[in-house]
């Protein structure tokens, strides 16, 4: 069963002395409020796990794009982030408007995907070509520009990869 992610939103703004406000979003990775602080003029989006290895992943790639100054990618937003914190499994970061790219929790960084035959990689293309219409070749050189920085992202569609149409 799933951890309770309330508890650790709760404790999270208390102890950076935060106001949570409405949800942003959730998924299978966790969850994902609004917070604002005196400090923090228009929010911060606070993104918490149910599994460390998703927030593991997650981190890791924010700090690879942070380390090297990327902050959008052929037009597309990337969130900054702000601060982590690995007890409660949680990433504060910039709220960004579209067209983005978010939701790293299940990309892979410095190794390939898995390994998938063929057959599971023309399925994988045909449904995404058919998502994401005639955009898809965007999203494939966005796709490609993001291993250049060794990161390998699978989980692709219009809620993490939003055009601004």
């Amino acid at each position: 069963m799933p951890r309770d992610l309330t508890d650790a939103i709760q404790q999270y703004a208390s102890r950076k002395g935060l106001q949570v406000r409405e949800t942003l979003g959730s998924g299978i990775h966790g969850q994902v409020q609004m917070v604002q602080g005196d400090a923090v003029l228009g929010g911060t989006a606070l993104k918490v796990y149910f599994e460390e290895v998703f927030f593991r992943r997650e981190l890791a790639v924010y700090e690879r794009l942070k380390e090297a100054g990327v902050r959008e990618l052929l037009g597309f937003a990337v969130p900054q982030l702000i601060r982590a914190d690995d007890e409660l499994l949680a990433l504060e970061m910039t709220v960004v408007e579209r067209p983005f790219i978010l939701d790293f929790a299940g990309a892979y960084l410095d190794q390939d995907a898995p390994q998938f035959d063929d057959a599971v990689w023309e399925t994988w293309e045909a449904d995404k070509r058919e998502t994401f219409g005639l955009h898809w070749p965007e999203v494939e050189a966005v796709l490609t520009t993001l291993k250049r920085y060794g990161i390998h992202m699978l989980d692709v569609n219009p809620g993490n990869v939003a055009f601004g149409d």
